[in-house]
């Protein structure tokens, strides 16, 4: 069988099984000291580097690493080893090659092992960024002229020293893969304190092929770490090299508790959660890569839960929640109306009842509760849509932005919102503090809204959390995503869609247009790129504008809205503004009539004016005139 490319191999989704470490092994069958300079091995002692190799080949990786992790010029500096750079590098590229050729098995990648430098960079250090983009250039020039098929940054507990190397080897050779794997300690945070979701983040941004985590911890750890990132960055491929376990001092050596056989587990776990590329870190063998190897070829595998800490949930008897109103008026294909409400900066919610009233009594299906919109502070919007539903009757859309929860929040405060009985739930990104009232607020984001849908109504839906844990019993939510539909790239907006619809969106608010031969457009283009109709139920957002500086505003300052020149110029001649943007959304209704499933009026405070859209709209339904 002829070798695929790695990155072709990569787009199978096959796992790719590594190997696992090779100073631990050095260190083993050499009797070195563990701080020994094993690069120099290379040179020294290559046939015990050979053996090595060979055996994690003939244990099953699909992938070996050179022993070239510390081969840079401050760390061989160190060591006594000044002025070998390209010789230990060169040389430890060819034992890998070498391995692979005696064992026969030429479907092996080999991958230029490349660790941090092992001195602190500027402002945590004395090097500056020039001389450490100097010192990964000379590494990284060794290992791509001798022949390496892949580039493996690991063990980095400063994320931004991996992205530094990142960009030196992307000048050096923008077309050879990369493999970037971050290291987390205390509390599952890197050396400068950032999360996994940020870093995995960061280094998708970078262009790396494969994003992942290595050492640090054992496979329970690792595959904690392995969930956050896959929550923030769902679209990345993922790799996970655990330690065997944490190291113990006994009798002046230094070993590793966890088995080959617990070792076979957590690759399941792993590819499980999410992994591509798994293998060994400190303390794993060939015999540990050989239960893996095992575990991925038993197609029956059974998924193990390496969390710890873990109490199962005694599942209640399932009684089945009422399908929400807006649920079923989804399912009946009725035309729905909902209107946005803010909630205030204040504590008092009499005005706020006394408009919702209003906009019942117009006709509203709904009412939608934005959460600290702009990131202004505001009441809660759990607090205020559970008062409008307990005290009115009105049935509401909370609003559930990722932003400024973590992964623990975003599943404490659904299972807050259901108990409640807040179940239909809209999820979106949500704005920036950096724009709102406290710009240096945490700004955290641990999972994208298409995951989150998907955590949702394939998770809690379910009767599980992220982790897979029980929640007692499944929850019930009806989950709407956000939709531009005159997005200036509809192409990617319609491949973002596909990705939420995947997850089990129920319904779309769209974002207000003003020119609706836009959403002909839209629905056009879905149909030649997917070669079916788009289906979604869309409940597009009209906006009453209620004066010309609004109009100029939301036209020049807000991403995705477009307002024709003509309907400006309306408002700003208009004797009434207010009444002539009542009459334009008006107009807008009737000319999306047939193209969308349901309005959402976005008031911009001025409530009395949403009930007239209102009012109109529900008039047009009962003529027939809207469908």
């Amino acid at each position: 069988m002829t070798k695929l490319p790695f990155r072709r191999r990569l787009r199978t989704g096959a796992p790719i099984l590594a190997d696992g470490a090779m100073g631990t092994m050095l260190h083993v069958q050499s009797h070195a000291r563990a701080d020994a300079c094993f690069d120099a091995m290379n040179v020294d002692d290559p046939n015990v580097v050979l053996a090595i190799h060979k055996a994690y080949i003939e244990a099953g990786a699909d992938l070996i690493e050179t022993n070239t992790f510390g081969a840079n010029s401050y760390k061989l500096a160190s060591a006594g080893r000044d002025g070998n750079v390209e010789l230990y590098n060169r040389r430890g590229v060819e034992l890998a090659r070498l391995a692979i050729a005696e064992s026969g098995n030429e479907d092996v990648y080999i991958a230029g092992s490349v660790g941090p430098l092992g001195v602190g960079i500027y402002p945590y250090g004395r090097l500056s960024q020039s001389e450490a983009a100097a010192a990964y250039a000379e590494q990284l020039f060794a290992l791509v002229n001798s022949g390496v098929e892949v580039v493996q940054f690991e063990t980095y507990s400063e994320h931004r020293e991996l992205l530094l190397a990142i960009g030196v080897l992307r000048d050096l050779d923008p077309d050879l893969p990369i493999i970037a794997q971050a290291t987390f300690y205390h509390e599952n945070l890197s050396y400068s304190g950032y999360p996994p979701a940020r870093v995995a983040n960061d280094l998708h941004r970078s262009g790396a092929d494969v994003i992942g985590v290595n050492c640090g911890s054992g496979p329970a750890g690792i595959a904690e770490v392995l969930r956050q990132m896959s929550y923030a960055v769902p679209d990345a491929v993922f790799s996970a090299m655990p330690n065997a376990g944490f190291p113990e001092a006994i009798g002046g050596r230094i070993l590793y508790p966890a088995t080959a056989e617990y070792f076979a587990d957590c690759a399941t776990t792993l590819v499980n959660i999410g992994a591509t590329l798994i293998g060994g870190c400190c303390g794993t063998t060939p015999e540990h890569i050989a239960a893996m190897r095992a575990a991925l070829d038993q197609p029956s595998a059974d998924f193990v839960d390496l969390h710890i800490g873990h109490f199962d949930v005694e599942q209640d008897t399932h009684i089945e929640d009422a399908p929400t109103e807006l649920s079923q008026r989804l399912e009946a294909g009725e035309f729905t109306v909902t209107v946005e409400m803010a909630p205030l900066r204040s504590y008092r919610t009499d005005t706020l009842l006394q408009a919702a009233r209003r906009l019942r009594a117009a006709g509203a299906d709904l009412i939608n509760v934005a959460d600290t919109p702009a990131a202004r502070m505001k009441m809660s919007a759990w607090a205020v849509a559970h008062l409008l539903q307990s005290q009115l009757g009105i049935e509401t859309v909370l609003h559930f932005p990722t932003r400024g929860r973590n992964m623990l929040r975003v599943q404490g405060d659904l299972l807050a919102s259901h108990a409640l009985g807040l179940r239909n739930l809209f999820v979106v990104m949500g704005d920036p503090t950096r724009i709102g009232d406290f710009p240096d607020a945490s700004d955290v984001n641990d999972v994208a809204p298409s995951r989150l849908i998907g955590v949702i109504k394939q998770g809690m839906n379910q009767g599980v959390d992220m982790a897979g844990h029980s929640i007692g019993m499944p929850s019930s939510f009806t989950v709407g995503c956000a939709l531009n539909m005159g997005a200036e790239d509809v192409d990617r907006e319609i491949r973002i869609l596909q990705k939420k619809i995947s997850a089990g969106a129920d319904f779309a608010l769209g974002q207000a247009i003003f020119e609706p031969e836009r959403i002909v457009r839209f629905h056009q283009r879905y149909e030649e790129l997917t070669g079916a109709a788009l289906e979604l139920p869309v409940l597009m957002a009209v906006m009453p504008l209620h004066s010309h500086r609004q109009a100029r505003f939301l036209n020049n300052e807000v991403p995705g809205i477009n307002i024709p020149e003509s309907i400006i110029q309306r408002i700003a001649t208009a004797t009434h503004a207010p009444q002539a943007g009542m009459l334009i959304a008006h107009e807008l209704v009737d000319q999306m009539s047939g193209l969308i499933q349901g309005a959402y009026i976005i008031p911009g405070g001025e409530y009395d004016l949403a009930a007239e859209v209102v009012a109109y709209i529900r008039s047009k339904v009962v003529e027939g005139a809207v469908t």
